[in-house]
């Protein structure tokens, strides 16, 4: 990949590696770690591989010129931008267009202090612009002409206040193992911003679990993106996830998909923990049956902390552990706990941060 801005930009760490040398020093550094050998290795698209990105806006009074600036590499002040190389097509025909026509208009340019992008691989683009004042009626009436001219939907947002101008989401289709799945995804939602490799971390889960009979069990589900597609090779699924709109996401995409064995519920990890025990009872659950299921199967994909120690001690009650992570740091701490009891049968890489340090890991764990 070229970029002017490698070693000025702070977005990408491993600028001075070109991509299969950067990749391959992540996955020493793994296996140097791990002491594993056997890792299954995905790649991501070389450039142009981020759905998502959000970038300052400069405002250069003398030239009277907005541009979109980036944390230097020395996080020392900004570096000026005009293009980015691992964003999206569709998020870089955006950005200057967007540029061209936010300065023509006082009302859109006044304070305008970030703009967010959400891509999708159908080719659609969420923008939301931020601002240091309030916006109001005034400015959504000339936002909404802006989404005409680009051809985009369109939030506004200032401290307390959300203007939704066209639509708040943007729909997505994922392709795995040969079949095509459909999402929502809510511009305040979490989302995985490599949809190449994130189709890949899919399939490699669902390619090793075999048709079961019994229950499948997933923390910190998000809006369905692992859990419905895994949903297939089980009887029926209990998920979970703390966000209230992120179980409403989640539900949503179960209709676009025709998918009709799942629970959401909204619980943590540790309320989750405490229900199944029996230890307390929660009115989010009057409507499910915890004794009718039968877990062979959890699922985590946990923040960058890992799993708390209550939750660690909890998934060890399954014969079957599957382990997303985005901090190796942690993983390799959780699974120093975990290999006592559990045998590791699949060990994978996906590089979802390309030209950075960052690289997720999945674990598919078996009791001995």
């Amino acid at each position: 990949m070229i970029c002017d801005y490698f070693g000025k930009c702070g977005s990408c760490t491993l600028h001075d590696m070109d991509y299969e040398q950067q990749l391959d020093y992540k996955v020493q550094a793994i296996k140097e770690r791990f002491l594993v050998h056997d890792i299954d290795i995905f790649r991501s698209p070389k450039q142009q591989f981020r759905y998502r990105g959000e970038f300052r806006i400069f405002h250069d009074w003398e030239k009277d010129r907005l541009s979109y600036a980036m944390h230097t590499l020395e996080h020392k002040g900004l570096v000026q931008i005009n293009s980015c190389s691992i964003v999206s097509e569709s998020i870089n025909k955006a950005m200057q267009k967007l540029l061209v026509e936010v300065h023509k208009n006082p009302i859109l340019k006044e304070r305008l202090f970030a703009v967010e992008f959400l891509s999708s691989t159908t080719g659609e683009v969420l923008i939301t612009l931020i601002y240091h004042k309030k916006i109001d009626h005034v400015w959504k009436n000339e936002a909404l002409l802006l989404a005409k001219t680009l051809g985009i939907d369109l939030i506004g947002r200032s401290r307390g206040i959300k203007i939704v101008v066209t639509k708040e989401y943007i729909d997505e289709q994922l392709s795995i193992l040969d079949k095509t799945y459909h999402f929502r995804l809510f511009d305040t939602g979490f989302t995985q911003p490599n949809p190449s490799v994130n189709q890949q971390m899919i399939g490699w889960v669902k390619k090793h679990i075999s048709l079961q009979t019994t229950d499948f069990l997933e923390l910190y589900c998000g809006h369905g993106n692992f859990t419905i597609p895994l949903s297939e090779r089980f009887h029926k699924v209990l998920a979970t996830e703390v966000s209230k709109h992120s179980i409403k996401s989640a539900v949503e995409n179960c209709t676009l998909n025709g998918t009709e064995n799942i629970d959401f519920i909204r619980l943590s990890s540790e309320e989750l923990t405490e229900a199944l025990q029996y230890k307390r009872e929660f009115n989010r659950l009057k409507h499910i049956t915890l004794k009718a299921y039968h877990f062979s199967h959890i699922f985590v994909d946990p923040p960058r902390a890992g799993l708390d120690m209550q939750t660690l001690n909890f998934v060890q009650n399954y014969e079957n552990i599957i382990y997303i992570s985005c901090n190796p740091e942690t993983l390799y701490r959780d699974l120093e706990i975990l290999k006592k009891r559990f045998e590791i049968e699949r060990f994978a890489v996906f590089d979802q941060f390309a030209y950075t340090k960052h690289i997720e890991c999945g674990v598919i764990l078996k009791r001995k």
